[in-house]
């Protein structure tokens, strides 16, 4: 039985409801950019454990909020309904008031500033401007008047602060200083996080072209998107072979390559599909292929400092 919007939740289902709402499947996005530029540091300084769970914390719940707002904003603008993929459905299925989702991402945004000011007092002031400038990202990728996850930039953003960004602060708030591993680290994490947005657009390109957006999947086309996802993911595999040639990075990292079966499966599951339901299974690769690559990533560059 459908529940209406501002029901009471009953209490068995409640957990699950809140759960759904922050879109676990997207949360490694925000725990393995923290987990590799954590990694990386250690091969200069012992790891301040406490840092690294308040960065990881706050990265989560500000992905969380993200998504929370992203559930908010779409629903306000109609475009969200009880048959829609991939959201958290709590207003348009469970009866959650609009306004409680909103209050929620907000109170999450405010424990990630408490966290922030910790961050920062034990490292630099600079990181509070830094991750304010994140927080600001996160609410504007849906709100505000000019949405950014309505423009072709949103692969962009995404991939830069949630990858490039995360990863500096995390190796930052460990060593003090960046470097240029730290950097070329972060290149192929921020394409396949990049990619993670892409594949939301590849599969929402029909209802997404109604509602007026202009993502990159709508003005190139499905095909051609497809084509664009695949050349992500390749040239995520190929930087590894740039970094063993021209830098010092260890060998090890070729143990990413472990994760190109889900990149297949990826680019696959999207070739001749055009309903949502059908490309779950092709989003779902391709969120898996970044936390596959990610995590394999900062096993090898651990073992590198062992042999």
């Amino acid at each position: 039985m459908k529940v209406q919007t501002g029901s009471v939740i009953p209490s068995d289902k409640g957990w699950r409801i809140w759960w759904q709402l922050a879109r676990p499947h997207t949360l490694t996005a925000a725990f393995v950019p923290v987990l590799l530029g954590t990694a990386l540091a250690a091969n200069h300084y012992a790891i301040h454990i406490p840092l690294f769970i308040a960065m990881l914390l706050a990265s989560l719940l500000i992905q969380a909020a993200t998504n929370m707002f992203n559930e908010y904003f779409d629903f306000t603008r109609g475009l969200d309904h009880e048959e829609s993929v991939g959201i958290g459905g709590a207003i348009v299925r469970n009866g959650v008031k609009p306004k409680t989702v909103l209050t929620l991402a907000f109170v999450l945004f405010a424990i990630a500033l408490l966290l922030g000011v910790y961050i920062s007092l034990e490292s630099s002031l600079w990181i509070a401007v830094v991750g304010f400038v994140c927080m600001l990202v996160g609410y504007f990728y849906t709100g505000g008047p000019y949405p950014i996850a309505y423009t072709p930039f949103g692969e962009c953003m995404s991939g830069f602060f949630m990858g490039f960004v995360i990863i500096q602060i995390s190796f930052f708030i460990q060593t003090g200083f960046i470097s240029q591993m730290s950097i070329f680290i972060s290149i192929p994490i921020s394409v396949l996080i990049g990619s993670i947005m892409l594949s939301n657009n590849i599969r929402d390109l029909d209802d997404d072209k109604e509602s007026g957006r202009k993502t990159i999947a709508i003005l190139v086309g499905r095909k051609n998107a497809i084509k664009l996802l695949a050349s992500m993911f390749i040239f995520s595999y190929l930087w590894i072979v740039f970094m063993v040639i021209f830098t010092d990075t260890p060998y090890w990292l070729f143990i990413t390559y472990l994760s190109i079966p889900k990149a297949v499966k990826a680019v696959k599951g999207f070739i001749g599909k055009t309903k949502p339901l059908q490309m779950m299974p092709a989003m779902v690769a391709t969120a898996q292929t970044n936390t596959i690559y990610g995590l394999f990533m900062s096993v090898g560059i651990i073992i590198s400092y062992f042999i």
